[in-house]
């Protein structure tokens, strides 16, 4: 049977910028979690999920041995620090949307 999860119960994520680039970590909190976040963290779903920044692409870069993920997600900041009258236009906050995204879970994983 499967059920739906916020990322955040089985990780954190940390965020970092360069221009109109968003650059967020997701970190499993076990390594168990891993091979689930790697089926469920797709660069489509990252994708859709921050559709309302309309980026224009998102790479994912597994980090097994950390078990981490990096996205980068490009034209999502509405040009960066300096041209967007955004008070998070660097983006610090897309990480806590992100760990709100829901995920599918096998409940006998659990």
């Amino acid at each position: 049977m499967n059920k739906t999860l916020p990322l955040y119960r089985l990780a954190h994520a940390r965020t970092g910028d360069k221009g109109n680039r968003s650059n967020i970590s997701v970190i499993a909190y076990r390594s168990e979690d891993f091979s689930l976040l790697q089926k469920e963290l797709t660069e489509e779903k990252v994708r859709s999920h921050f559709g309302f920044r309309n980026p224009t692409a998102v790479k994912r870069y597994e980090l097994p041995n950390l078990m981490a993920f990096n996205f980068v997600i490009d034209d999502a900041l509405d040009g960066g620090v300096n041209l967007s009258l955004n008070l998070d236009s660097h983006g610090k906050s897309l990480s806590y949307w992100l760990l709100a995204m829901e995920i599918n879970v096998d409940t006998s994983f659990l």
